[in-house]
């Protein structure tokens, strides 16, 4: 088997590499390194079944080649962050909706076998159904959860006329190592990892009650493999642990040395629950790693966050600004 990873020198994507190695897929990377970090696929530079391609997605006459003779292609490759999104939504429509529409395009000629593809659960905004199904109402609030969501689209779209066999998997809250380092204002558990290790208190968005439906990276990544090993076509499922966790448990588990809380943010919604039935039911998939030990892991890994940025209450403010005047009203 010949697979390609899109974005696969980032988070998920190069958990995603050391899965599919590890099943003894040839691999090939294509990531234009603007989030992805070549740190990520270290260990892996030896192993004559890996290739990485510095390539755009945006970019068709870029990337199609390299689809030619490709069995499986998870699509990864994609524009991350909300602020951004917000102020720069042109430069996300063509990474996330146009990069797509080149992968599904470039996949269709290419005769391959099977496309998954990462979507966001950010799409369901603040959902009113709790557990969410895959059938709640889309509700994007910024740009960012409006073109994961039109990609997904896209290609749903190229798997009912073109017959291109697609799986989307809305995720919901991944976590492990390699999260992402920098953004703006990145992913929690970046951002509290640095502070630990600096000795700083911890900035906590509102009380801190708050819950997310956090699933292991390396039960993100099996999901992945076995939709794209599946039969499924023109499917979407929903991709968390099922068991919500309060950001009060998370600084627990961490061990903060202090916490400081935030002004709560517009549009994010207080608890994010994935309904895992049908993943479970159709892929047998079933998250392996408990909340506790994924924790554990990434504090054994903290130095992984030595170098990212250090995120003080006065910089997330500027960071946010622009989310609470367009999101606040």
């Amino acid at each position: 088997m010949r697979s390609m990873v899109t974005g696969g020198a980032g988070f998920i994507g190069s958990h995603m590499v050391d899965r599919l190695l590890a099943g003894d897929h040839e691999v090939v990377v294509l990531d234009n390194f603007s989030t992805g970090r070549p740190q990520n696929l270290a260990h892996h530079k030896a192993d004559p079944k890996f290739r990485v391609v510095q390539a755009d997605v945006s970019r068709m006459e870029e990337i199609r080649p390299h689809f030619d003779g490709v069995d499986w292609v998870i699509h990864f490759a994609a524009r991350g962050d909300i602020v951004p999104s917000i102020e720069r939504p042109l430069e996300y429509y063509e990474s996330n909706v146009t990069g797509t529409l080149n992968v599904a395009e470039s996949a269709r000629q290419a005769g391959v076998k099977r496309l998954v593809y990462a979507a966001s659960s950010s799409c369901y905004g603040i959902a009113e159904q709790v557990p969410t199904t895959e059938s709640a109402p889309i509700r994007p609030m910024y740009p960012y959860a409006l073109t994961k969501w039109l990609a997904e689209q896209t290609l749903l779209h190229w798997s009912q006329v073109y017959k291109l066999p697609v799986v989307s998997i809305r995720i919901f809250n991944a976590y492990g190592p390699r999260s992402r380092t920098s953004g703006t204002y990145g992913a929690v558990f970046g951002v509290f990892l640095a502070q630990k290790l600096a000795g700083k208190p911890f900035t906590v968005v509102g009380d801190g009650t708050q819950t997310r439906d956090f699933v292991f990276v390396t039960d993100v990544a099996d999901a992945f493999y076995r939709a794209a090993a599946s039969s499924w076509s023109g499917e979407i499922f929903n991709l968390g642990a099922g068991r919500p966790q309060s950001v009060n448990r998370l600084v627990e588990l961490l061990g903060a040395p202090d916490v400081v809380h935030l002004p709560k943010r517009p549009g994010e919604p207080d608890v994010t629950h994935a309904d895992t039935r049908k993943i479970r039911e159709k892929l047998g998939w079933a998250p392996r790693v408990s909340f506790e030990e994924g924790v554990a892991t990434m504090l054994r890994q903290i130095d992984y966050w030595r170098d990212a940025p250090l995120w003080t209450p006065e910089k997330i403010a500027d960071a946010t600004k622009t989310w609470f005047e367009c999101l606040g009203r």
